[in-house]
């Protein structure tokens, strides 16, 4: 049986028509770089933000077809909204009624392409962000760059509020460097219920869904916006996460496609920023609490991590990165300090060993860090609505 590859693909995407079944799904240019990991097929295809729904059929069809092709043994498939898509196709209006916040697709419709910013939504011209069906709120753990323990402290503080006896689960969106899966000790292929439907992974009795449960560790993960996008999307809108208090979402480093996406489209109640001490790293992270400020998603604090080394041997403390930094931020811009999370070796043992410190040892100094911070959070959000989407404009 000869191998899948990207030739194959496109090669059978050409027989796919377009909308209005005008010319093919190739020759209107409306497919993404197609990616092929383990025998599955993975792309993305560019439709007009108003007609995402109208256009499923399209989208099944081309995900039925190269199913088809011998060697494949899956395709993931969906549609990102884009205005210049399929120019010919955006000639003819359609009046697509407001997602209801239990269609699996609603994420879809609305991509966190620049033009997103000028489309309309029912109410005073914002567009409207659909929440998970059954998740209460969901906070966003970021970094204004990569290196601070973000992941670490994401999973950590996951657990934490579960330890607090909160119902919570945690969504990956780092495509490029997922870290989850390590930081759980979870392995395998999550299952798929009802075509699309995604299971979700479980230890420690945490819910989770990462892009390195679908792909090998080795795998090189070579998308573009669009991809990464849509991948987030289809990560949170459809997986079956039950009934939840939080859902955690672990944000990849830095102000890209993947955090305007969760900020445009989807119902934040709050961001959490880690950040070291050293001014270099509270930069970077001024950077990520001025987009969320720009996007109108509320602060929930800012978290210290790595903010003194405590020697093994002696007990003796180390301000190895100086201290205080992310302290002095927080009272300088006004959002509540959540905590000071030591370095020490017990965390980064436990870290990469895939037995978080809460679980791993949760009466010991570290764990009563995490679930202290934990308690700060939840008591935030007790009460607080999530808001509605901004209406994002780049000029």
């Amino acid at each position: 049986m000869a191998e899948v590859n990207k030739d194959l693909v496109i090669d059978t995407l050409r027989k796919v028509r377009g909308p209005d079944l005008e010319g093919d799904l190739i020759s209107r240019n409306m497919v993404s770089d197609v990616f092929i990991a383990d025998g599955k097929v993975y792309f993305s295809i560019s439709v007009p933000s108003e007609r995402a729904e109208e256009l499923e059929p399209m989208r099944q069809a081309a995900e039925r077809a190269v199913k088809a092709i011998p060697g494949v043994k899956g395709a993931l498939v969906t549609l990102t909204a884009d205005r210049k898509a399929g120019a010919a196709a955006a000639t003819k209006p359609a009046t697509v009624p407001p997602q209801s916040p239990g269609n699996s697709h609603a994420g879809h419709s609305h991509a966190g392409h620049s033009h997103a910013g000028h489309s309309h939504g029912a109410q005073g011209g914002r567009a409207q962000k659909a929440g998970v069906p059954g998740v209460g709120a969901i906070i966003a753990v970021a970094s204004g760059k990569g290196g601070v323990g973000k992941s670490t402290t994401a999973v950590n503080l996951a657990l934490g509020l579960m330890a607090n006896g909160l119902k919570v689960g945690l969504l990956d969106a780092d495509i490029y460097g997922p870290s989850v899966p390590r930081l759980l000790k979870i392995s395998g292929r999550p299952k798929q219920i009802d075509n699309r439907i995604i299971v979700p992974m479980e230890n420690y009795g945490l819910k989770s869904m990462s892009i390195g449960y679908l792909v090998d560790e080795d795998a090189a993960m070579i998308w573009r916006g669009p991809m990464v996008q849509s991948a987030i999307l289809q990560m949170l809108r459809e997986v079956a996460w039950g009934e939840l208090d939080v859902l955690i979402v672990d944000m990849p480093p830095g102000t890209g496609d993947a955090q305007l996406t969760m900020a445009q489209q989807v119902p934040l109640a709050g961001a959490v920023i880690v950040s070291t001490p050293q001014d270099l790293a509270l930069i970077d992270a001024r950077k990520g609490i001025a987009m969320f400020k720009k996007v109108e998603v509320p602060l929930l604090g800012i978290i210290e991590n790595m903010s003194y080394f405590l020697a093994p041997d002696t007990g003796k403390r180390y301000d190895i990165f100086g201290h205080g930094g992310a302290r002095a931020e927080a009272e300088r811009i006004g959002v509540p300090f959540l905590g000071e999370v030591p370095l020490t070796m017990e965390i980064r043992e436990k870290s990469d060993a895939g037995t978080p410190v809460v679980v791993a040892d949760p009466d010991g100094a570290a764990a009563e860090v995490y679930k202290g911070i934990a308690r700060q959070v939840w008591e935030q959000l007790a009460g607080r609505r999530a808001r509605p989407a901004p209406s994002i404009v780049f000029e």
